[in-house]
């Protein structure tokens, strides 16, 4: 059973004493959409309002980086990731 990983973006957990600092994570995602998606949000963009092929795409990347820095912050022994 996989433990407990707490992520916030705040400096500290109500509750909870940081008793170490294992170091700083990062991760990217870069991601494209297929020709024909791109072409419809092109219109879309020329009509005007939220261009949701690129907003899905948006969330899609940044759920990926996310997964990502548990990932990376569960290899280097950490059980949160904070700010």
């Amino acid at each position: 059973m996989e433990r407990e990983f707490l992520v916030v973006t705040t400096e500290s957990i109500p509750g909870y004493r940081i008793k170490k600092v294992v170091g700083v994570v990062s991760a990217s995602v870069v991601r494209a959409r297929h020709i024909g998606r791109d072409i419809v949000a092109t219109f879309r963009n020329i009509v005007g309002g939220e261009i949701k092929e690129y907003s899905e795409l948006m969330e899609q990347a940044r759920r990926e980086a996310i997964k990502k820095l548990v990932e990376r912050a569960r290899k280097m022994g950490a059980n949160a990731m904070l700010g």
